[in-house]
């Protein structure tokens, strides 16, 4: 009697874990753009690296395109990616480039830009990552591509390669 009661209890202890596995495969993935997608980007206001001027929401509703990329001097995939970001900005007439310097030092962010080129239009600052934990960015490189009315259309993880570079410009004609 024991013995049949210990083989119910392990079936249904594993029936259990089992339930909770395939629940948890039909979860949203933190990485899964595909729910941002439509969405609008919520209100902002963040400081250029100078901390002169201020960006937000509005300004970026004067573009018909932004690429709003999340960047570090300090990070390898970025360095990697700039160059497709200056590609961008030489080949698109639709899209301005908002560079959000993430969790870096001021004169470092300086001295890349002095060393590799301003691909950007407006370049923000978020030296704590605040700001752009409400962009839904995890990690660096990560870039949002939005339209004049604030909706996203795409995400893009990681750094922009030459196959992201194309779908950009494909997207902002």
């Amino acid at each position: 009697m024991k013995i049949n009661f210990f083989r119910a209890l392990v079936f249904l202890i594993a029936i259990f874990i089992l339930s909770v596995f395939l629940f948890s495969l039909n979860k949203v993935k933190i990485y899964d753009t595909q729910n941002l997608v439509g969405q609008s980007i919520g209100s902002f206001e963040l400081k250029s690296v100078n901390g002169k001027e201020i960006i937000n929401e509005k300004i970026l509703k004067k573009n018909q395109y932004t690429l709003i990329n999340f960047w570090a001097s300090w990070c390898a995939p970025c360095r990697a990616e700039h160059k497709y970001l200056m590609k961008i900005k030489k080949n698109s007439k639709n899209l301005k480039i908002l560079g959000i310097n993430f969790k870096d030092k001021e004169k470092d962010a300086k001295k890349f830009i002095e060393e590799f080129g301003n691909p950007y239009y407006f370049l923000a600052k978020d030296y704590e990552g605040r700001s752009s934990i409400n962009f839904g960015i995890y990690g660096i490189p990560e870039s949002i591509l939005i339209d004049k009315n604030l909706k996203i259309i795409k995400k893009f993880i990681g750094p922009i390669n030459h196959e992201d570079f194309n779908n950009i410009l494909k997207l902002t004609k």
